[in-house]
């Protein structure tokens, strides 16, 4: 049986929301509002070329702001509001929205643009054998969550944040379900939070074998960028 499976890409919206905070005390809010966008774009395409090899993928933007579902910025893809709370409780409630359309739910961040769509239809295939996949990232987050179940609200109260060991302690909390517990793991990325992050980024763009369009505007961007 064809997996159906809902794609959720995690924004926030120009003029809306502060973007890339961090970032931005380094290189400014105008450039930090371009390279989220520029980033997202990248995370977008990637999606949608996976669609193309796995048409029963359908990928959604998650919106932050529910004034902002509208916006300009988010009219490639279908969009979906966050909701409310911290970052667990909008990532269960846009898991939960996913499933209740289709047989499994796929989350991503927006600041891994050098993904490509073999990782995501790499999680797809894992989900046939695994009840959740997570891709880690470098600063002990993750840049892709999936699932072919509801996770309880507990579950994602359960883990702070932004820390050095979100992932594991995830997976840990994860593992603690009393259903299928199994967890398959991608590679690790790394996420563009900083301004220290970016020479990196840069390297694994141009380490793509084959570049989308939108990786590649956002290369020539990060070449361009004042040191």
């Amino acid at each position: 049986m064809t997996l159906r499976l809902g794609i959720a890409i995690f924004v926030k919206t120009p003029g809306h929301s502060p973007l890339k905070t961090r970032l931005a005390r380094a290189i400014g809010a105008h450039a930090a509002r371009e390279f989220h966008l520029l980033s997202a774009g990248a995370v977008a395409a990637v999606a949608c070329r996976a669609q193309r090899e796995m048409p029963a993928l359908a990928p959604h933007w998650a919106v932050a702001e529910t004034a902002a579902l509208g916006h300009p910025a988010w009219a490639s893809l279908p969009a979906i509001g966050q909701g409310e709370g911290d970052l667990g409780a909008r990532m269960g409630r846009v898991t939960d929205g996913l499933l209740a359309r289709f047989d499994a739910a796929l989350l991503l961040g927006a600041d891994a643009p050098q993904i490509e769509a073999a990782d995501i239809c790499s999680a797809v295939l894992a989900l046939g054998s695994h009840q959740h996949v997570i891709g880690p990232s470098a600063d002990g987050g993750f840049w892709l969550f999936a699932t072919r179940g509801r996770v309880p609200a507990a579950t994602w109260s359960a883990t702070p944040w932004s820390q050095t060991d979100t992932a594991a302690r995830f997976c840990a909390a994860l593992r603690d379900m009393p259903s299928d517990r199994t967890i398959a793991s991608l590679r690790s990325l790394r996420d563009a939070d900083t301004a220290e992050d970016l020479p990196q980024l840069l390297s694994a763009l141009e380490a793509l074998r084959e570049p989308l369009p939108e990786q590649q505007r956002l290369a020539r961007w990060l070449r361009a960028l004042p040191a």
